[in-house]
């Protein structure tokens, strides 16, 4: 397993991105590897150079607080939302649980920063109608842990960035996870909110509810601040759905303690670690991460991983009897392509180097995929 020959196979790509960093970490040992450039101006790529990652926020931040607290019993993955926060667009009855498979019914997005103060985009999220009825089905959801990230914070009594400080990155030293604006070495994003300009004018791949459509769009290269335009623009950067900027080096990290939890149980239990990583009703959909089969070494193993939007992915293959812990991450500026690839062809195309098996990605049934 080689993180140079994933960085490469990701440049040589369709529509590559201008550069990324690649790494997997086992008991074995640690291997990061970088090339390409990280920003517009021909800055070298490194492997210290952090990353806007997204939605991997929603894992590396949200999911894994609420997974401390699960473990400290400051919460239960069936609490009801509305006994942490009240008069929200919920539907009685939806839990937490709901809200990290995806199954609570709310918008997929909105942008709430088109009619708004920055002191009311809750309000503006809580006033929405439901998308969708509770449990009706899988719909993935900004909006969902948004609200995840509000319940943090009202259970810790915390703002949401002080919350994951203080519950993920300070116990396992990520030094360089956090939200942002951040210092370099950074990768730059993207140019403008190109793609959100792009769905509210056209209202795809969602109807916008709102009829305001004017809005000072940032035009300029995106550099260490959030892509994402609610966290940016109505969330002061700080949200549970995106936001969060890491390196591979600490993604690593914290992937290896998910990974290896009976290891660190001043952090949290191997017994909610190992039902947040079991798919509910929807396959492929455990709690606030996804998850499939791969083949590691030739062995079929589970799994658990989350995209993010400008071009991130980080993997958690967990410890079992026969199968050894891994993580794997890989972090990217995909957006500046003409045609970006999606961050999915990406991955498959970094993992058979990580992982070391070329027959990589198998269903939940044993049969290839990709």
């Amino acid at each position: 397993m080689t993180a140079a020959a994933a960085v490469a196979a990701v440049l040589a790509t369709d529509s590559a991105p201008r550069g990324a960093v690649a790494g997997v970490v086992t008991d074995a040992g640690r291997d990061i590897a970088a090339g390409g450039l990280a920003d517009l101006a021909g800055t070298a790529m490194t492997t210290e150079t952090a990353f806007d990652i997204a939605s991997v926020s929603k894992v590396a931040a949200t999911t894994t607080a609420i997974l401390r607290l699960v473990s400290r019993g400051d919460l239960g993955f069936d609490d009801p939302v509305d006994r942490f926060v009240p008069d929200t667009a919920c539907a009685p009855g939806t839990t937490v649980r709901h809200l990290l498979q995806h199954r609570a019914g709310l918008w997929e997005w909105q942008p709430l920063y088109l009619d708004r103060t920055r002191a009311d985009a809750f309000a503006v999220a809580d006033a929405l109608p439901l998308r969708y009825g509770l449990d009706q089905g899988r719909h993935y959801s900004d909006l969902g842990f948004m609200l995840l990230g509000r319940i943090i914070a009202a259970v810790t009594g915390l703002p949401l960035d002080a919350a994951v400080h203080e519950l993920v990155t300070a116990p396992l030293g990520l030094d360089r996870t956090g939200y942002g604006p951040v210092a370099p070495p950074v990768a730059s994003s993207a140019v403008g909110d190109v793609a959100e300009r792009r769905m509210v004018a056209t209202g795809e791949p969602y109807p916008i509810l709102t009829t305001t459509r004017h809005f000072a769009w940032r035009e300029d290269e995106i550099t260490g601040v959030a892509n994402d335009g609610n966290c940016f623009h109505a969330l002061d950067g700080i949200a549970g759905h995106a936001g969060i900027f890491s390196t591979a080096d600490d993604l690593l990290t914290l992937g290896a303690a998910l990974a290896t939890p009976e290891r660190h149980p001043e952090l949290w239990d191997p017994v909610a670690v190992a039902e947040l990583f079991r798919d509910g009703p929807d396959a492929g959909q455990a709690l606030g991460w996804r998850s499939e089969t791969v083949a590691v070494s030739g062995r079929p193993s589970l799994m658990v991983w989350h995209p993010g939007y400008t071009g991130c992915a980080l993997g958690v293959v967990p410890a079992t009897a026969t199968t050894p812990g891994a993580a794997a991450v890989l972090l990217t500026n995909r957006l500046f392509a003409a045609t970006p690839a999606p961050t999915d062809r990406l991955w498959r195309a970094a993992l058979p180097a990580l992982l070391g098996d070329q027959d990589l990605f198998r269903d939940n049934e044993g049969t290839r995929t990709s």
